[in-house]
């Protein structure tokens, strides 16, 4: 029976490749027609892929961490019946369709390793055997074998590479591959760093007054079902700010040589997740309430940690803000949300001495890190910009009045 060439379908958006995240089937799986197969991440989105019909998985030609593009073969399939070949057969019909849920999304990235891992590794049985009890990452070792094919001396010779000539460690290290949601977050922060100028600007903000409106607004909020924290506050703060600052609502358009003024203040806030860092977006901050704000920030940290934020949740933001919690320490360098030219790091509230009217009395004193992008944002800017936060902050009823 003739075998079907399964290719790497095109998941639309421009999108040229996908990396393999996990494979649901092994080969010599049988598959029904839109059983999972495989699970694809591309810069736009993560989707997973059905089979095209019923079959039996003959081979799989990617390892998880590869890159493939559209249009190559990812998974070879034997029909149950050779009229279900379809779409993704060997002749020159385009290939199937994806199918599935958008489970998450990270807005732009440019990859930081393009080319390793692209295409399945060639090595025996054996070798990959040694491989994966030496710790060695196939994907990262140079072959020396007829058509590339990585040999046991190849895996041999990078497990002593990356032990200073100390065989024996080898068995005392783990390696994993850095794929997924991981890899997309290392790509953006590596061009974030790598593209912009940053610096950080760190000043103390008198948050007494903050604490106790937030005291005095809880039980108000509470009734309507809202857990009140500091940060609907800063991220109102923020937003005022900014309408007094069009520069650092903007964005760099490296392509085209321009600075993107935003006139709408749709305000990132980065969340942990057990993926990893995530930031979803409040939109139009400026023209809703401190309670609907907050209500907003807990629908979208929940949605974050539970998987299932929708892709247009996590695009877009002007400015970005990144609450450091209780574990913020004394001072961060807050890395830019690229393309965005400003971020604020918020840390946690803290009871020191402070001088009010000649005297030393107990303040509760929160620091904000805010870095800039220098390329756009020169120094006073910047700092007129993070006293204009401050002074919103502690006179926190401005929210309301103005």
């Amino acid at each position: 029976m003739a075998r079907l060439d399964f290719r790497l379908p095109d998941i639309g958006e421009g999108v040229t490749e996908g990396e393999i995240v996990q494979w649901f089937v092994r080969a010599g799986d049988p598959v029904a027609e839109d059983d999972p197969m495989v699970e694809v991440m591309t810069d736009k989105a993560t989707v997973t892929i059905g089979a095209p019909c019923d079959a039996q998985v003959a081979e799989l030609c990617f390892e998880v961490g590869a890159l493939a593009k559209v249009g190559q073969v990812i998974v070879v399939l034997e029909p149950a019946e050779a009229s279900n070949v379809g779409a993704a057969q060997k002749s020159s019909r385009p290939p199937a369709s994806a199918v599935g849920q958008i489970s998450d999304e990270l807005p732009g990235a440019s990859l930081f390793a393009e080319g390793q891992g692209q295409g399945r590794t060639l090595a025996t049985p054996a070798t990959r055997r040694l491989a994966k009890e030496m710790g060695v990452d196939l994907r990262g070792v140079r072959p020396s074998g007829t058509d590339g094919r990585v040999t046991s001396d190849d895996v041999r010779a990078s497990a002593r590479g990356a032990n200073a000539g100390d065989p024996a460690r080898a068995s005392l290290e783990e390696r994993q591959p850095i794929i997924g949601m991981r890899r997309k977050i290392a790509e953006r922060m590596h061009h974030a760093k790598t593209t912009a100028a940053h610096f950080t600007f760190v000043e103390e903000c008198d948050a007494s007054r903050l604490v106790e409106l937030r005291r005095r607004l809880e039980p108000e909020a509470k009734s309507l079902g809202i857990k009140l924290t500091f940060l609907p506050f800063v991220i109102k703060a923020v937003a005022d700010a900014l309408q007094r600052h069009p520069k650092l609502n903007s964005a760099v358009d490296e392509k085209a040589n321009e600075l993107v003024y935003k006139k709408y203040y749709d305000i990132g806030v980065a969340t942990a997740t057990e993926a990893g860092l995530m930031v979803p977006v409040v939109r139009n901050v400026d023209r809703v309430s401190l309670f609907d704000v907050a209500r907003r920030v807990a629908e979208l940290a929940q949605s974050a940690r539970d998987g299932s934020l929708e892709p247009d949740e996590l695009r877009g933001s002007t400015f970005t803000v990144t609450s450091l919690g209780k574990r913020g320490g004394l001072l961060a360098t807050p890395i830019l949300n690229h393309p965005e030219v400003g971020i604020l790091g918020v840390h946690r509230i803290k009871e020191v001495p402070v001088v009010r009217e000649g005297k030393i009395v107990v303040g509760k004193v929160m620091l904000l890190s805010l870095s800039f992008d220098h390329r756009v944002i020169d120094g006073h800017v910047g700092a007129d910009f993070a006293y204009d936060v401050i002074e919103v902050l502690e006179n926190p009823e401005r929210l309301f009045y103005e």
